[in-house]
């Protein structure tokens, strides 16, 4: 086997994927795209080799991963291919000693979700100036976000039929086309109550629009505005931490927790088909363990 350098030794080891191995097309650039990124990485530590590679090497990538908003299960994901490569290159004979042998089972190895504090989310919701349209409409989906814990796929999905204001009911639609039902708190009641009044209707212009959370065109949002939405709203209040959609889910379901709610409720709220994945928040709330 010819050295590559690290990113040609990614390519042969994807080849020996695809040809003896008969991968996807999908899992391929999966393991590609996560594998050029780890030995990009490892080049600019300055390793050109990989018999020089050891744990801390690979432990500093996954946290440098989960550092720039990368979901746990990404990185878990990430983990699995990089112990996969590594094998190879064992069977290779290109290194002596398996990197990642003495590292956890992905399914074990929990990176704990950033979290904002209760002050830090109220900033949040306090930072869009609600005398303007945008405003109105970003504070009614970051409220919307933090009172029910959604992913940012799933704002974008609902429908204004999806709503019951009156009763403060939202019936979501989340993965794998699973249903479940959420309350709406009095302050994100109160914020969409302005906003479909108001922004929403004169952005429509008469028009007719299944989506609840529509553009300044009168058009379904995307999940970047969702992103935008946030990144406005994390300037004007100052939060220095990394803000992103899932942040306010896992904020949400942190606090939940910390007042005393039950687990299982948490995971029906969050859509979790698996105790387990609600149970990292746990480990985030430290008073509740205390």
């Amino acid at each position: 086997m010819e050295s590559g350098g690290l990113v040609g030794d990614v390519r042969l080891f994807l080849d020996f994927l695809s040809i003896e191995k008969g991968f996807s097309k999908n899992t391929l650039s999966s393991y590609g795209m996560d594998l050029k990124r780890y030995a990009n990485f490892l080049k600019r530590k300055k390793l050109g080799a990989w018999g020089d590679v050891g744990r801390d090497h690979i432990m500093d990538f996954l946290i440098a991963e989960r550092e720039r908003g990368l979901a746990p299960s990404s990185v878990s994901r990430e983990l699995v291919a990089i112990r996969t490569f590594h094998r190879f290159l064992i069977q290779e004979d290109r290194v002596q000693a398996d990197a990642t042998e003495a590292l956890e089972s992905p399914k074990l190895w929990k990176i704990l979700p950033e979290v904002l504090g209760v002050a830090e989310v109220e900033q949040l919701l306090k930072a869009p100036n609600v005398r303007r349209d945008l405003g109105s409409r970003d504070q009614a989906c970051l409220e919307l976000m933090y009172a029910t814990g959604l992913r940012a796929s799933e704002v974008t999905t609902l429908k204004t039929t999806n709503l019951n204001l009156d009763q403060g009911i939202l019936r979501v639609i989340g993965k794998g086309d699973k249903e479940r039902i959420v309350l709406v708190g009095k302050m994100a009641r109160k914020s969409l109550e302005r906003y479909l009044r108001g922004p929403r209707v004169r952005w429509l212009r008469g028009r007719t629009e299944e989506a609840l959370f529509v553009t300044r065109q009168g058009k379904k949002m995307s999940r970047q505005t969702v992103w935008g939405i946030l990144k406005r709203a994390a300037r004007t209040a100052g939060i220095k931490k990394k803000v992103y959609p899932h942040i306010l889910r896992h904020s949400f379901a942190t606090h939940l927790l910390q007042n005393g709610a039950d687990l299982r409720v948490v995971q029906e709220l969050l859509g979790h088909s698996d105790i387990s994945t609600t149970q990292i928040y746990t480990h985030v709330d430290k008073s509740r363990l205390k």
